[in-house]
C-alpha cells in the first residue's frame, strides 16, 4: 500500500513547490517603516500614499480591488503602502494596522477600508461622548481608547491580528513613532490617494487613469 502512496505524495509535494505564491497575502516590512504587499522583486513597483480616514482612498481601494489584486497575484506588481496621517483616528488605525504584523497586515489594511464608513461613524460618536473624559490622558492611552471605541481593535482581531500584538501596540510609543515617521516622509504629496510607479510620482488620478499606466509599465 505504501509504495503506491509514495508517487502520489511526491506529486503533491511537487505541485505545492511549483504553485505560485499568494502574493496578495505576502507583506514585507520596508526600511522606511511601511509595508510592501506582493513580490518584492516585481517589475512594477507601485507606491500608494493612503489615509485610513480618507473617503477617496476607500473609493480607490474598492474600485481597483479586483484588477489590482490580479496584478499583484501575478507577481508582476507590488504595492508599498505609505500612511499619511490626517487625524487622531487615522493615527490609531495606521498604528494598529502596522502592529498587526506582516502576516496579518494585508487583511487588516483591507478590512479598515472595507468597513471605513462604519468605524468612522462609530469613532465620531464615541469621540463626542468621551473627548472631555480622555483629554488629560497620555497620548498612548488616548489612542488605545480611540482604537477600542471606534471598533478598530475588533476589526483587526477579526482580520487575523494576534491579540498579543493588539495588546502591545499602544503599550509603548515605539509603534506610534514609526507611524508618524512614515507619515512625515509623505510630505511631497498634496493629498491622498497619491501614487508612484517605479519612482514616478502621480497625483490627482483615480483607478481609471492609473490602470493604463500600470499596464504600460508591465503590470499583468
Amino acid at each position: 500500500m505504501t509504495r503506491f502512496l509514495l508517487p502520489l505524495l511526491a506529486a503533491a509535494a511537487l505541485t505545492a513547490a511549483t504553485a505560485p505564491r499568494p502574493w496578495t497575502a505576502v507583506a514585507t516590512p520596508v526600511a522606511n517603516g511601511s509595508y510592501l504587499i506582493g513580490n518584492p522583486k516585481a517589475r512594477v513597483k507601485l507606491v500608494e500614499y493612503v489615509s485610513y480616514t480618507c473617503p477617496h482612498c476607500a473609493h480607490f481601494t474598492h474600485e481597483s480591488d479586483a484588477a489590482l489584486g490580479a496584478m499583484v497575484r501575478s507577481g508582476s506588481t507590488s504595492i508599498e503602502l505609505r500612511n499619511q496621517v490626517h487625524d487622531g483616528f487615522d493615527l490609531a488605525a495606521a498604528t494598529l494596522a502596522r502592529c498587526s504584523g506582516a502576516a496579518a497586515f494585508p487583511r487588516v489594511h483591507a478590512a479598515f477600508f472595507q468597513m471605513q464608513e462604519e468605524w468612522l461613524d462609530r469613532a465620531s460618536d464615541w469621540a463626542q461622548a468621551n473627548q472631555a473624559r480622555i483629554a488629560s490622558w497620555p497620548q498612548l492611552a488616548q489612542l488605545s481608547a480611540i482604537a477600542e471605541g471606534a471598533g478598530l481593535t475588533a476589526i483587526a482581531r477579526a482580520a487575523g491580528a494576534p491579540q498579543a500584538a493588539i495588546s502591545a501596540c499602544f503599550a509603548t510609543d515605539a509603534a506610534v513613532k514609526k507611524t508618524i515617521a512614515v507619515s512625515e516622509g509623505t510630505s511631497k504629496v498634496q493629498g491622498t490617494p497619491a501614487f508612484e510607479i517605479n519612482g514616478r510620482l502621480i497625483q490627482n488620478v483615480g483607478w481609471a487613469q492609473l490602470q493604463p499606466q500600470l499596464r504600460a509599465a508591465g503590470a499583468k
